[in-house]
């Protein structure tokens, strides 16, 4: 069951002071990043919050739409100035209310003033459709990323993440029948389907507010993804950041669980499909994906095809 909040009526009737969903200051989110856990949301942080062209929340991950920003912090909130004190307030002031109030989760962001700022919340993948098409009507030139990842690669790296944190107590990564246990945890399944999660926000995102980027391309050249994203935002990608280099990734050294070859090959048969469906909707580099674990991508074609004439048979007959 993905996450869902009553929502407090829209203020005038629902109609945009702006025609964007912002004050007229211009109080609003110009991006959220959705994903993917694991996919390297950290390292899209760092990189525009250390960018001139924005102002970033003091937290990472606000969790608004999915924990009314009530979730507990691995690390205190930056308090580098004013407006990180204002922030901070704010949002400990939304948090209190019982629904989703759009009107004021556009105003915290508000000390932004002239730049760009967006919620880079990895959760936000498993939203319900109720809940992205509130957020993206009511901020209709709302941009959206997705940063997609290999989903065993990605499950193992939430897994090996949660055994770190001890939010998974007992975990033996040589039992196959474990492995299977944590890999069906709605809190690990939920996140590893990238092409159902893409499908469902590209239902209310118009395609030119939309960006899938991989995190293959974050480990084979940082430097070009950070350019095609800050000039996705809007930003100028010429412009250094002033702390972290292209290729910082704060998150890269963390130890990871050992994955013996029986177990990875266990790993993949669990997301086999999957991984044949990021490879024909998402494209890019998902496309080799598949070929990684000796998975055939015509195999996956064919049984769509066969599905289709299956249908069109079974149409005709009840015609």
């Amino acid at each position: 069951m993905r996450w869902t909040w009553p929502f407090i009526g829209r203020a005038r009737n629902g109609e945009h002071k702006n025609g964007n969903g912002s004050d007229a200051d211009g109080a609003r989110p110009d991006f959220l990043c959705v994903g993917a856990q694991k996919g390297g949301t950290t390292w899209l942080y760092w990189q525009v919050d250390s960018h001139p062209d924005f102002w970033m929340p003091p937290v990472k991950e606000l969790h608004y739409f999915d924990q009314l920003s009530r979730a507990k912090r691995t690390s205190s909130p930056r308090r580098r100035d004013e407006r990180d004190v204002r922030f901070l307030e704010s949002i400990k002031s939304l948090s209190a209310q019982p629904s989703i109030d759009l009107e004021n989760y556009g105003r915290l962001f508000q000390p932004k003033g002239p730049l760009l700022s967006g919620d880079v919340t990895p959760a936000y993948s498993m939203l319900d459709d109720e809940i992205i098409r509130q957020i993206t009507s009511y901020f209709p030139n709302l941009k959206v990323i997705f940063l997609a990842r290999d989903p065993v690669e990605r499950a193992w790296s939430q897994l090996s993440m949660e055994v770190r944190r001890g939010w998974i107590s007992s975990f033996d990564v040589t039992d196959i029948d474990d492995v299977d246990r944590n890999l069906l945890h709605p809190r690990v399944l939920l996140r590893s389907h990238p092409s159902k999660i893409v499908a469902r926000w590209k239902r209310y995102v118009h395609p030119d507010r939309f960006r899938i980027y991989f995190f293959d391309d974050l480990e084979r050249n940082p430097t070009d993804l950070r350019h095609r994203i800050l000039h996705f935002l809007g930003a100028d990608p010429k412009k250094r950041s002033e702390r972290v280099p292209a290729d910082y990734n704060a998150d890269a050294g963390q130890r990871k669980l050992c994955l013996t070859d029986k177990v990875r090959a266990r790993v993949a048969q669990f997301f086999e499909h999957e991984l044949k469906a990021c490879a024909a909707e998402l494209g890019g580099p998902a496309k080799e994906w598949p070929a990684r674990y000796g998975f055939s991508l015509l195999l996956y074609f064919w049984d769509l095809l066969d599905d289709s004439i299956d249908l069109l048979f079974w149409c005709d007959w009840i015609c």
